[in-house]
């Protein structure tokens, strides 16, 4: 059976305009409902709501519950490595931040192209395997937000890894960009455990056009618009967990009776999610058909088809502070080159076939992901 996780990424708010307000009230209902359901599978991140994900799950989860009623997920920040002695330094906060002296699982956070370099540099996969060998880990593994070639490289680089967490939903399943099923076969190949996150792409796939939501529920009233997501991850062979932060009990309580009744995918079904991503992929910001025209003719090298795929999926989400967008903007950006070497000689307009505006739409890619933070 596969887990339905309680992810921590995106927690209820006290004041929706700042991200670590995160409301304590609310958190301890929706976690004495999840665990009153028989899961009990919780995971955070570092970064997440502005570190307060860690601190807030201590309060309303360890403090609360017998250290051995549930399990509990953390990752290395692998994206703020400065030096050798940052791994043990956020570790042992992390430890301190959710009030626990192990982690039953442990991963390495967003193992990247643009991350590589530090972990390789600061022996983060030996530290990682030593805290298996200590205790601290039960399980380690690495959470991936980047392409199929790196993640390969990855299992073949720490043979020791026991899982992955990677982004699929049915959404990014072919997606160019994202490599869901590539990056999922990748997994398969090693004989790698893994979790899903991002079952529904952060609301996208929850927030469906009329003419597909309507479909659905035509086909089967019983499942809601959500259970056509956490159906298709839960259907893909080796998926141990499919995790998903909640911000209420009304949608707690429809995620938790659609794990509870998954169903193998018949063929309309597949065909109505078929349908449902050509539709979804029709409401974007920029009307790129991906034909790669422009390519060739920026004398600069910029992956336009690429930024334009990650700047529509990032516009179609709430803002959450950091996102796997934003991470893999970075990672083609250090392969290829950024949004803002553009020099608006148009080359590309001429000859791109939807007479898109390429240079201002540049701009636009710059002001959304050249953010100094990330």
């Amino acid at each position: 059976m596969t887990i339905y996780g309680f992810g921590a990424m995106r927690l209820p708010l006290i004041d929706e305009t700042v991200f670590d307000s995160v409301d304590e009230e609310k958190v301890t209902e929706l976690i004495d409902r999840y665990m009153e359901s028989g899961y009990n599978h919780f995971d955070t991140g570092y970064p997440y709501h502005d570190g307060a994900s860690e601190k807030i799950l201590k309060k309303c989860l360890v403090d609360r519950y017998p250290r051995d009623s549930f399990t509990l997920a953390d990752k290395m920040p692998s994206f703020s490595l400065e030096n050798e002695g940052d791994l043990d330094k956020f570790f042992e906060e992390q430890l301190e931040n959710c009030g626990v002296d192990y982690f039953d699982y442990y991963m390495l956070h967003n193992v990247s192209t643009w991350t590589l370099d530090a972990l390789r540099k600061f022996n983060g996969y030996d530290f990682l395997v030593n805290l298996k060998k200590t205790g601290k880990a039960k399980h380690i593994g690495i959470s991936v937000h980047d392409n199929a070639e790196i993640l390969e490289e990855v299992f073949k680089e720490m043979p020791e890894l026991e899982f992955v967490l990677l982004q699929i939903n049915y959404l990014d399943w072919e997606n160019e960009s994202i490599q869901a099923k590539e990056c999922y076969e990748i997994a398969r190949k090693y004989g790698k455990d893994i979790m899903v996150m991002e079952p529904l792409k952060g609301g996208t796939l929850v927030d469906l056009p009329e003419e597909i939501a309507t479909k659905f529920k035509q086909y089967d009233p019983d499942i809601s618009i959500p259970g056509w997501a956490f159906k298709f991850v839960c259907n893909l062979e080796g998926v141990t967990h499919v995790l998903s932060a909640t911000g209420t009990l009304e949608q707690l309580d429809d995620n938790l009776n659609t794990m509870k009744h998954i169903k193998p995918l018949d063929d309309r079904e597949k065909e109505l999610i078929s349908e449902a991503i050509e539709k979804i992929n029709e409401s974007i910001a920029i009307p790129c058909t991906q034909c790669n025209y422009c390519i060739n003719e920026c004398p600069n090298g910029i992956p336009i088809p690429t930024f334009f795929e990650l700047y529509n999926i990032e516009k179609r989400l709430p803002s959450i502070g950091w996102s796997p967008q934003q991470g893999l903007y970075r990672t083609y950006a250090l392969k290829t080159a950024e949004a803002s070497d553009c020099d608006a000689c148009g080359d590309c307009v001429e000859k791109c076939p939807q007479h898109l505006d390429i240079p201002g739409y540049m701009e636009d890619i710059v002001e959304l992901f050249h953010n100094e933070e990330y």
